[in-house]
């Protein structure tokens, strides 16, 4: 059975020190995103000239596209500190209050899946990166009184992987909202040939463009799949990753030429031949696998559209002939269609 982890953009327990090693620490260096890169460049050395802080930044995009990777880069290229935190540690006003009012003059302060913030810790950043004050009540009852502590001017930089779960006015007081899109091949080969020679491993390009095209587009699936690539080469062959070694590897672990795993299959194979490739609903095909309509939104689908083997309609999801061929499912005839003749 295959370990669904191995595909899956979610970061792993043991993948922070791996991960940390491999992460680019300047803008030229990060593979892919030219747009992104190119506003961020600008805004970058627009800050810099000035001598002031960037502006706050929201990093938007499915999982494992790079948002963390960014955020240091970005604090690394203005030459300012880095404060990194996540969504689910604020629990409480004052987590956050006392990480502002320690916060220093153009410090890059950066929260990880900030739509899970909760409301009250999020009425605290709102001023915060606003108006640069913090409101502490002081006191309780009829005599309690709000209390404002001006803080540096600092830069704010979100990440998330649901910007619809981002309250409007959250996303309001970011001056720069920017997408990551997943990768091409090309780029993840890039990156791939690039983690090999960090690990001094010896990979050649048909093995990189092997590993890459099964990474669902997506950098941090690479890395994982070399990781597992380079313990099979060194224990099975000469130690180089060649094409038929990363082939072999990948079969083995049961990661698909598209890196489409289970549930990927389930939903292809549920629209092809339950429902003769849509129009299908989102909650039809969860209730048939047993799985959430927001996750298959979410994680599933943009990668089988990106592929070119699902496409979304107003009227449900369409299977695309692409999909037929791949799954080797024989298209139905539909009700009033008569086959060609000829």
């Amino acid at each position: 059975m295959l370990d669904r982890r191995i595909i899956s953009a979610t970061p792993l327990d043991d993948e922070a020190q791996f991960e940390a090693g491999l992460r680019p620490r300047r803008l030229a260096d990060f593979t892919g995103q030219a747009k992104l890169k190119e506003n961020l460049a600008i805004a970058i050395e627009a800050a810099r000239r000035r001598g002031e802080a960037m502006d706050h930044v929201l990093l938007y995009g499915p999982p494992g596209l790079g948002k963390t990777t960014l955020a240091a880069i970005i604090a690394e290229e203005l030459g300012v500190e880095f404060q990194q935190t996540s969504g689910p540690i604020l629990q409480k006003k004052l987590d956050l209050t006392g990480i502002l009012t320690n916060i220093k003059a153009r410090q890059v302060f950066f929260i990880d899946e900030i739509h899970r913030l909760l409301p009250d810790v999020e009425e605290i950043l709102y001023a915060a990166i606003e108006d640069f004050r913090v409101d502490i009540l002081i006191g309780a009852g009829p005599g309690a009184r709000t209390h404002s502590i001006e803080i540096p001017k600092f830069t704010a930089i979100g990440a998330t992987t649901r910007q619809g779960l981002v309250s409007g006015p959250l996303r309001g007081r970011f001056g720069l909202v920017l997408r990551l899109n997943h990768y091409g091949v090309e780029e993840l080969r890039q990156i791939v040939k690039r983690s090999a020679r960090l690990l001094n491993v010896e990979i050649d390009e048909e093995g990189a463009e092997e590993i890459s095209r099964r990474s669902r587009g997506t950098p941090r699936i690479a890395n994982r799949l070399l990781r597992r690539v380079r313990d099979y080469a060194q224990v099975r062959a000469d130690g180089r990753i060649s094409r038929p070694v990363a082939e072999t590897a990948l079969d083995l672990l049961e990661v698909d030429r598209f890196g489409l795993d289970e549930i990927d299959q389930k939903i292809m194979i549920t629209v092809l031949r339950n429902y003769g490739g849509g129009p299908v609903g989102v909650n039809t095909i969860g209730a048939s696998i047993g799985e959430e309509p927001e996750t298959i939104e979410e994680v599933y689908e943009p990668y089988l559209i990106q592929l070119g083997f699902l496409n979304r309609t107003p009227r449900g999801r369409v299977a695309t002939e692409s999909a037929f061929d791949y799954f080797r499912v024989q298209r139905r005839m539909r009700g009033g269609e008569q086959p060609a003749l000829f």
